[in-house]
């Protein structure tokens, strides 16, 4: 695809509406037009002021009162025009917002397990925001100043077509020099972009490990870490600002002395008398009405390499497939049998986790996975859950191969409960119907009552109402564990996987959490992801994997006579 093409397609989240644009272009043009009125007004002024009232149309008195009446309509022109334009590109930024977040959401795992969540929260916050404003306050003024220029010019030729015939031939020159001094811009733009997300990333990072920052001592090594970061953030910053900020006063510069120049030329015309003085006071204001739009786009130029670099980093996400939620088929209520044939995984650059493995699970069996770390166990999950897709063979679950089924209805049969619980800084009630939104209150209270959660829900200070803080941290982990079992309940999936998710007990209120779930296991095929033994016992079968293989199966049965004591 070529970068036209590429940036034609990111257009199309970030162009405002036909008739936004046509306001504000329109806006633009009157600010345009109304700006070359003035130096001809100041031409009429100096003749009527110079009593050469045969060249000037109207007395001193009306050139005034058309001034302030020209300066009223340019004051209320800027303010609408401003005003317009700062609520679209607000607009264009929430809109690109809202599809980069989407878009983020619907890639697959693995993208964001390669990522640091920093580096993806920066194009949501800084690259959206560049360009959303290089469209509002840049892209959309380049016509109304290319407008500017080409009517001082125009203006210029009608007292002086000479005067105006040589500017015409010097703007290319400003082009040239633009080009020139502008070569070094793009690289340190993109080297300013991820400083950018490296120094947010790190921010974020030791914000989420704020604990075990805390608890090692390490505040003031992070507190270095950031700074240099910072500072190097702010050095390429300061760069960035030095090599842009050259552009604009040079070339305002070399515009105004062409201005003199012309003057120069001009000289011995306007000594003869070749020109009024309105008329020289008149090609004077054009001449500085033209350096405006002529400097303006030595900062154009230095905001378009920034942007492409901002946009390169978004095209590079936006331009990966999503998952489809919807694609595939429909699966109905399941029994619950499941199937890995042949299943081989790896992740990128590693060893295959699950290599050939071939397994049965039984509906409404339940069976404890087992292994050492690494040996594939939460690996199998998460194929099971199509959050990784097999590398070969195939899963399916009462037949049907998941890779055929849509991956909502795929999931809405799996209730997950995972070592890590993820809760939100929101309501007890929220967290457990985050699943199913949906569910009533009374749906909630038999959920929390299904997994024991409902004696300390009613001793929290505002009951189903109380806020738990980020990831639950007013909670402790076997509470959390609960709460993550409720709200995998309250989805009454036929399949639940239980990824360690009696880690945080001690053995005694392991057993507790497994004995008082009975009841919620049956009717389910359950996978119990674990080491503990206690977890074991309830298992009908315990699954043992090495090296992502299946090592040897062995009744629950003959485990628990082993351990019961005599």
């Amino acid at each position: 695809m070529s970068q036209f093409s590429r940036y034609r397609a990111l257009a199309s989240y970030i162009t405002p509406s036909r008739l936004v644009l046509l306001l504000l272009i329109g806006l633009m043009i009157i600010e345009s037009g109304l700006a070359l009125c003035t130096p001809w007004i100041a031409g009429q002024l100096t003749n009527s002021l110079l009593a050469t009232s045969a060249e000037s149309l109207f007395s001193y008195r009306q050139i005034l009162g058309f001034w302030f009446l020209l300066v009223i309509a340019q004051t209320i022109i800027g303010y609408l025009h401003r005003v317009l334009s700062s609520t679209t590109s607000e607009k264009m930024l929430t809109k690109m917002r809202n599809r980069i977040y989407t878009h983020l959401q619907g890639l697959p795992l693995s993208f964001h397990n390669d990522r640091k969540h920093g580096e993806t929260l920066a194009l949501i916050t800084n690259e959206s925001a560049i360009i959303s404003f290089f469209v509002t306050g840049t892209l959309i003024s380049i016509l109304p100043q290319l407008l500017t220029a080409a009517g001082a010019v125009f203006c210029i030729s009608l007292i002086s077509p000479f005067t105006g015939l040589l500017v015409t031939f010097l703007i290319p020159l400003f082009f040239i020099i633009i080009k020139l001094l502008g070569r070094h811009i793009r690289p340190i733009s993109k080297k300013l972009m991820d400083q950018y997300a490296a120094t947010f990333s790190l921010a974020e990072e030791n914000l989420g490990a704020l604990a075990i920052i805390k608890a090692s001592s390490r505040e003031h090594h992070e507190i270095h870490r950031f700074s240099q970061s910072n500072e190097e953030l702010f050095r390429l910053n300061s760069q960035y600002i030095k090599e842009q900020g050259r552009l604009a006063p040079l070339i305002k510069f070399l515009a105004t002395s062409i201005v003199l120049l012309i003057l120069l030329l001009v000289g011995e015309q306007i000594a003869e008398g070749a020109f009024s003085t309105g008329q020289i006071v008149s090609i004077v204001m054009y001449g500085m009405v033209l350096t405006q739009p002529v400097s303006r786009l030595a900062d154009i130029y230095g905001q378009v390499q920034r942007t492409r670099s901002a946009a390169d980093k978004l095209l590079e996400i936006l331009n990966l497939e999503p998952e489809d939620l919807h694609i595939g088929t429909q699966l109905d209520k399941v029994t619950g049998h499941i199937v890995f044939d042949q299943v081989r995984f790896s992740y990128p650059g590693r060893q295959p986790v699950i290599d050939g493995l071939s397994l049965t699970i039984s509906p409404g069996e339940l069976v404890a996975i087992v292994g050492e770390n690494g040996s594939g166990k939460s690996t199998l999950a998460h194929l099971l859950m199509r959050l990784y897709s097999p590398d070969q063979g195939t899963i399916s679950i009462d037949g049907a191969n998941i890779a055929d089924i849509s991956l909502t209805s795929l999931r809405r049969q799996i209730g997950y409960v995972q070592q890590n619980v993820m809760l939100f800084n929101t309501t007890v009630k929220d967290n457990i119907r985050f699943a199913r939104p949906d569910a009533s209150d009374e749906e909630i209270i038999e959920a929390a009552l299904a997994s024991h959660s409902l004696h300390f829900i009613s001793e929290l200070p505002d009951g189903f109402d109380t806020v738990i803080g980020d990831n639950g941290v007013k909670l402790s982990g076997g509470q959390k564990q609960r709460l993550s079992l409720a709200r995998a309940l309250l989805m009454k999936s036929p399949i639940l996987i239980l990824d360690e998710a009696t880690a945080m007990f001690d053995p005694g209120g392991e057993m507790a959490f497994l004995q008082e779930n009975r009841d919620a296991f049956k009717q389910k095929t359950v996978i119990i992801i674990t080491h503990r033994p206690a977890s074991l016992q309830l298992a009908d079968r315990i699954i043992h994997l090495e090296r992502g293989r299946l090592a040897h199966i062995e009744s629950a049965m003959l485990l628990k006579k082993m351990i019961e004591p005599v």
